[in-house]
């Protein structure tokens, strides 16, 4: 047959376009499908070739071996300092997971009855990382690798990450003995991911603590990528990493603390010196939003209320004299909550807002009362160590 010409038209093609025919029996010359495919393939190859290392770059053979000594020092310290137990867990997708416990309840304390799980950073491992902030205040601890971390096998992508979370909850229900409502889960970064599907597939669990984490991964990928990739990022992100942790948050009804690091040059957007850009804030106004929806009402400048607004009025309230300033009386926001509990024994959202019709004052109270009550700020950047000082329990009504 002739080749094609420089239309993609063979010659015969092109001399029956000229006349009236039966348009059904004519063949495709262009589908939608073609450019499903090619952005199918490259979304695919971006994720299992440099997309997964760039956001897990603690799986990389390269950097673990340069921090194979760190390690060993690291997990020898946990076995003969704390008495550490390293087990080997297998999740329903048979990736295994390479875990740390610290049991204190031995040591008679209040705090060694409750345990901390913990879920490292994107190059975080147990070894070394957030599991020494509850150690530190005598909680009892587990801790564990991501799939490709150190001694777990797979690979980091969020099914796995989930599955892995899941048996670790198991393993501390069924084979340590802990209830549900012992647990506080405990995350530093992208760990926000896994402690967030925690809460939200167990709600029983006591209290989350997400220090230095996000809302969304989409946000902090279009940053780092070229605009022109932008539709690329956006498909990709969504099928294959959706790191979507306010949606998961939200759904859990128990106390929540969140740890906003005021250096962050990780988590912002547009940078370290720009706090009002920090994802953090994001993750609080949707926390609030589902919570207590009314409350924001009190800040509305537009039909949809001003974000950049509640970020810079959030952000200031941790100053004790513009808290002051916006006339936010403590008890008085105490006392209507409780109240509100009391009579209703609802879950969230409430409607308590709707108390305060008229009164925009009095939903701006109480949602900054709420913003100084869900999340704290800590005057660092991103990697720096969190000391026990900072670790907490989260407020509860």
């Amino acid at each position: 047959m002739s080749p094609l010409n420089e239309y993609g038209f063979y010659p015969i093609q092109k001399k029956l376009a000229c006349f009236d025919f039966d348009f059904k029996h004519w063949p495709v010359d262009f589908s939608w499908k073609e450019i499903l495919i090619c952005v199918c393939v490259c979304s695919y190859l971006i994720v299992h070739s440099f997309g997964r290392r760039m956001l897990y770059p603690g799986s990389l053979g390269l950097l673990q071996k340069a921090m194979r000594p760190m390690l060993q020092q690291g997990q020898a310290r946990l076995v003969e300092e704390y008495d550490g137990q390293r087990n080997k867990l297998v999740a329903c997708d048979g990736n295994e997971i390479d875990t740390m416990f610290v049991d204190r309840r031995k040591d008679g304390g209040q705090a060694g009855k409750t345990l901390v799980i913990c879920c490292e950073g994107n190059a975080g491992f147990y070894e070394v990382g957030c599991m020494n902030t509850p150690l530190d205040g005598g909680y009892s601890v587990l801790g564990w690798n991501h799939p490709g971390f150190g001694g777990s096998t797979g690979v980091p992508l969020p099914q796995n990450e989930a599955n892995a979370m899941d048996v670790v909850i198991q393993f501390a229900v069924h084979k340590l003995g802990f209830q549900l409502s012992d647990i506080i889960v405990y995350a530093w970064s992208i760990g926000g991911f896994t402690a967030s599907w925690a809460v939200m597939s167990y709600p029983e669990i006591r209290a989350l603590v997400l220090d230095a984490s996000f809302d969304d991964l989409l946000p902090l990928a279009l940053k780092v990528m070229p605009d022109s990739w932008r539709p690329l990022v956006t498909r990709t992100v969504r099928q294959y990493m959706n790191l979507n942790n306010a949606e998961q948050l939200c759904k859990y009804q128990g106390p929540v603390l969140l740890i906003r690091r005021t250096k962050d040059e990780i988590i912002t957007t547009t940078g370290p010196e720009d706090i009002m850009s920090n994802r953090g804030n994001d993750l609080l106004l949707k926390l609030l939003h589902q919570y207590q929806p009314e409350f924001l009402a009190g800040f509305v400048l537009l039909p949809l209320f001003n974000l950049a607004l509640l970020s810079r009025m959030f952000f200031l309230c941790s100053s004790e004299s513009v808290y002051t300033g916006y006339e936010v009386d403590d008890d008085w926001c105490l006392s209507v909550l409780q109240s509100y509990q009391t009579d209703r024994e609802t879950l969230f959202p409430w409607s308590v807002g709707t108390c305060f019709k008229h009164s925009s004052h009095g939903r701006r109270q109480l949602a900054l009362f709420l913003a100084r009550k869900y999340m704290r700020n800590f005057e660092t950047t991103h990697c720096t160590p969190l000391p026990i000082s900072e670790f907490r329990p989260p407020w509860k009504l």
